[in-house]
């Protein structure tokens, strides 16, 4: 016998042997049911591995992030034989989970049409209902070469070269066999609900020079409830496509000269400056200091920090005076600059130095998604230089100004991820460590839950990540907070020490609403393209019966401007109803309808774009949206 410790504490004895799926199942029938995987003393494995010894297990639902991961991984490998099934000719490359659903890459000569889909996904599902044995295998490497050379499968072959190991997993489903490290779910039967979305096309690893491939994108779930309430999401995104709104609204726009950098128009312009102007009040609270720096730079100042080795694919490089330039994809290569024109004492810091300059980014062109993926970018950036004992303090500090931000402001709820320490970084396993627990110990000290991201820091240093959930549930990256010990050090940053001595300070780079732009995408989508009031490009809507009512609603839409208000007259010639209509698909908060009988009494007819009317005298109409605007309600 051995003992299970399960994730409430409880012991459980089971025979040494015993398979994960047969605890669950002895946990309770659901449980059972719903299993698809299990972790194993922190390692997560199939259902069907046998446990040698005591150990601590979790049993892994579709609930649980690794649960969905394992459940699109094994759909994409459902797909894949569906499709080796009906076009045997076709080559194999990667099928991975991705966010939402997976992909599987397939070189076919002939491309798939919609009735394609539809036979892949019937046969998916035909498949799924035999109940076919997932099974793991182990073969060594060179075997596995020689497997798949003599099927043809070159791109197998080529993902073979480079991996390390002498020995590599398969999963075979009857006649099928893929090369994956797992794990699966045990079955077919398991997979229930299917769609399959899209075809697009994918060079092979990303290089425009391989062959192109086609990419199926799909989705799948255990119950067919969750796949409608899916499509409706979709839906829903559909209507709230900030691309879609943002020309409806006219907010901003596109041009194939720029590509990946918005234009934004007029009303656009309104919320970008409102939400700068919002951060730079916040700023002044919390004793930042905000700098205007260049945009171009020679070259060692990126060998300098280690952009040039790390982030140079990034970046837009061009030459001058025969000597090579950058424009810069972020700020703090320049904040440190700044630091280094002067001397500082420990009483100078924490120095809180921040930034909106445009940066750019030079991402690949088959990424570029409105605004929520661009080239060229304005972040809420700012750098901070502390002491290591200010550090906890200041950390603490951003995490209830990210608590403010996100929950009292915007009421947003969001999770947080701890990264830790990439393959390929800079700076000692000592400096690393230490910089890993300042991050933990102040999210614990405000209580925070978290979840660590083993691997996924940036080069320089650890990072906490915010992922915000809008208003369809959907997760997006917005705020960071990234701790540095080692840039500071490589441009010879110091401070002078209550010992008299130089020290190096700790950098921490953060950005709170992120890029501006993919804030912005995400805020129209979340809204709607209703905005709060305090954000809205039009606040209130005036709009006069006929011409006669005209100089009345100009008389009325300046005193309002007056009081810091943004308002507009519709002197145009329509229908009042036109009008409302108009102003409703606008999105306006509120809409006042001028008439004889609004000049005549000076109340006013206030129209919400709920469609609510009220009645309200002038003076409290106003005071009340003036409050409304300070408050950001």
């Amino acid at each position: 016998m051995i003992s299970v410790r399960l994730p409430d504490g409880k012991t459980l004895e089971v025979k040494k042997g015993s398979i994960p799926l047969e605890v669950a199942e002895k946990i309770g029938r659901r449980l059972g049911e719903a299993a698809l995987a299990a972790k194993v003393d922190g390692k997560l494995v199939d259902l069907t591995m046998p446990l040698e010894k005591d150990c601590a297990l979790r049993i892994v639902t579709f609930a649980d992030p690794e649960g969905k991961e394992v459940y699109w991984h094994s759909t994409s490998h459902l797909m894949a034989q569906a499709v080796k099934q009906l076009f045997p000719e076709a080559k194999l490359a990667i099928g991975p989970a991705i966010e939402e659903g997976f992909y599987y890459d397939f070189d076919i000569k002939t491309p798939l049409t919609p009735a394609d889909l539809e036979k892949i996904q019937k046969k998916m599902e035909e498949l799924a209902a035999k109940d076919i044995k997932i099974e793991r295998l182990e073969m060594k490497k060179a075997e596995a070469i020689k497997m798949y050379q003599k099927a043809g499968e070159v791109y197998k072959v080529d993902v073979l070269d480079e991996i390390p190991d002498a020995q590599v997993s398969l999963y075979r489903q009857a006649e099928f066999t893929d090369m994956c490290r797992g794990p699966h779910v045990p079955s077919t039967k398991y997979i229930k609900a299917i769609r399959l979305t899209e075809v697009a096309g994918a060079y092979w690893r990303g290089i425009s020079t391989n062959p192109m491939l086609q990419r199926i994108y799909g989705i799948s779930f255990p119950e067919k409830k969750m796949l409608a309430e899916h499509l409706h999401r979709l839906e829903e995104a559909e209507k709230r496509d900030h691309r879609k709104l943002g020309r409806e609204l006219g907010l901003f726009m596109m041009h194939e000269y720029s590509p990946g950098a918005p234009f934004f128009l007029p009303k656009g312009t309104i919320i970008y400056n409102v939400l700068l102007d919002f951060m730079r009040q916040e700023y002044r609270k919390r004793g930042y200091q905000e700098v205007i720096t260049p945009l171009l730079y020679e070259k060692t100042l990126w060998e300098t920090s280690g952009h040039w080795e790390h982030f140079k694919q990034n970046m837009f490089l061009l030459k001058i005076d025969e000597r090579e330039f950058s424009l810069k994809p972020m700020n703090c290569p320049s904040h440190l600059l700044i630091y280094k024109s002067t001397s500082h004492s420990y009483r100078d810091l924490p120095l809180r130095i921040a930034d909106f300059a445009p940066l750019h980014r030079n991402e690949a062109t088959g990424t570029l998604t409105g605004m929520t993926r661009v080239r060229k970018m304005c972040q809420d950036d700012a750098h901070i230089f502390v002491t290591p004992e200010q550090l906890k303090d200041e950390l603490v500090r951003l995490l209830e100004f990210v608590g403010y931000l996100y929950n009292d402001v915007f009421k947003f709820e969001y999770v947080i991820e701890l990264s830790t320490k990439p393959a390929k970084a800079i700076g000692t396993d000592e400096q690393w460590v230490q910089a890993e627990k300042a991050l933990a110990d102040a999210l614990e000290a405000k209580g925070l839950k978290y979840e660590v991201k083993a691997g996924e820091g940036a080069f320089y240093g650890p990072k906490i990540d915010m992922h915000i959930k809008d208003a369809l549930g959907r997760r997006w990256q917005c705020a960071t907070i990234q701790l540095d010990f080692q840039m500071p050090a490589r441009f010879g940053a110091t401070y002078e020490g209550a010992d008299g001595t130089k020290h190096t300070p700790i950098m921490i780079h953060r950005a709170l609403l992120g890029s501006i732009e993919r804030f912005m995408g995400v805020l129209i989508e979340h809204y709607g393209g209703a905005f709060p009031v305090w954000l809205s490009p039009v606040q209130v809507a005036l709009l006069p019966v006929n011409d006669g009512h005209a100089p009345f609603a100009y008389e009325l839409c300046s005193r309002m401007k007056k009081a810091g208000l943004r308002a507009e007259v519709d002197d145009t010639s329509k229908t009042i109803n036109y009008k409302i209509r108009e102003a409703q698909m606008a999105k306006v908060p509120y809409m006042l309808v001028i008439g004889d009988k609004e000049r005549q009494s000076g109340a006013l007819q206030v129209r919400d774009r709920k469609g609510a009317i009220s009645n309200e005298p002038l003076d409290d109409f106003i005071e009340r949206v003036v409050k409304e605007v300070e408050e950001r309600v």
